[in-house]
């Protein structure tokens, strides 16, 4: 038999840490959030987003930077960018995703981060769109969303979203990628 090291099963946790972005701290359960965070807790397990990724800080840069208002998160995985804007103040919050474990993490995390997400499968009405998602799907919703701003990232930034009746308000580039605030015309 193999001698396997002690406290193998609690070694993935060394990797992952909380990061601060802007007013707000994104980690993991078994880290404390500053005081003066608005802290975001998201426990990194099947779902994508754990906050520490430039396509995530970007969106959340920009998130807090518009006013709050109605947010449809597409493609919410873990739900990060869900539970961050519900902390920030938008409501109703709305987060969808086609992987049924998306959704169930999302459901996760934003109760135990104590607010209020509808999570499904659907696409609502909103004022404001949040996408962290390849740029060939970026293109495709962008068409199809009932909103009027979105907030999009998950492409290099040698990369833009180009969708008629679409135009960039701002840009932001972090380690080579990029997230672009959008207002239809």
């Amino acid at each position: 038999m193999d001698d396997v090291a002690e406290g193998w099963e609690d070694a993935w946790r060394s990797f992952h840490h909380g990061v601060r972005i802007g007013r707000c701290w994104v980690g993991p359960p078994w880290e404390e959030a500053p005081t003066d965070a608005v802290a975001v807790v998201i426990d990194p397990g099947q779902a994508f987003g754990t906050g520490a990724h430039a396509t995530t800080r970007l969106c959340l840069e920009l998130l807090q930077d518009v006013e709050p208002a109605s947010l449809l998160d597409v493609g919410c995985g873990s739900g990060v960018l869900s539970v961050a804007a519900a902390k920030l103040g938008f409501a109703p919050v709305r987060a969808v995703d086609i992987d049924d474990v998306a959704l169930e993490i999302t459901r996760f995390n934003a109760a135990a981060n104590g607010v209020a997400v509808d999570v499904g499968g659907r696409l609502r009405k909103a004022d404001l769109a949040v996408m962290n998602i390849a740029l060939d799907v970026v293109e495709r919703m962008l068409a199809e969303l009932p909103v009027v701003r979105a907030i999009t990232s998950g492409y290099l930034d040698r990369e833009e979203p180009s969708v008629d009746g679409w135009h960039a308000m701002e840009r932001r580039v972090r380690d080579g990628w990029a997230a672009d605030l959008l207002t239809r015309d």
